[in-house]
């Protein structure tokens, strides 16, 4: 099976966008999305990893437009060449995580379930909060047991406007 995740390689630039919950930043390898982290994002990387600024590297034009879809409510999935870095768990975890439809939350639990270790939710969470690409690979849209809004790296509220975003489009459509 190839892993849709693969690690993350290559020399890396980065650049900035705003959007509804903040200023992204986003990180390339020059050929795919290794980064987007939100502003006082927890386990956010320090700013010297994301090497120099350089707004014309290949996937920041399409993540840039599929962003804008996306919050304008008109795009429900990414189609961006994704590479995090992280352990086989983590990266096991993270593909998952692109699993869960639009608009839709799964509990750690269930999460756990699906990638066929239903024991393991606390580790589910600890690799949900590092989740390097935010937004794109949708860890917002991981929920406590009961269906309440726990542990999101870029905040409670952020995760509540991303939620509500989806539920609005879906509504709308």
């Amino acid at each position: 099976m190839t892993d849709p995740l693969p690690h993350a390689a290559g020399d890396r630039r980065h650049t900035t966008l705003g959007s509804p919950v903040g200023d992204l930043t986003l990180v390339s390898d020059g050929a795919h999305l290794v980064g987007l982290y939100m502003t006082d994002q927890r386990h956010r990387p320090e700013e010297t990893t994301f090497g120099p600024r350089a707004d014309d590297v290949t996937p920041f034009a399409a993540a840039r437009g599929q962003l804008a879809e996306y919050f304008a409510g008109e795009r429900t999935a990414f189609d961006l060449p994704l590479a995090p870095a992280g352990s086989e768990f983590q990266r096991r975890v993270w593909a998952a995580l692109l699993t869960i439809p639009y608009g839709h939350t799964w509990s750690y639990g269930e999460l756990a379930t699906r990638i066929g270790n239903p024991r393991a939710s606390r580790a589910v969470g600890l690799a949900n909060g590092r989740n390097p690409i935010g937004i794109v690979v949708p860890c917002h849209r991981v929920v406590g047991s009961g269906g309440s809004l726990t542990g999101y790296g870029g905040g409670l509220e952020r995760k509540r406007l991303l939620l509500d975003l989806e539920r609005a489009a879906l509504a709308g459509a």
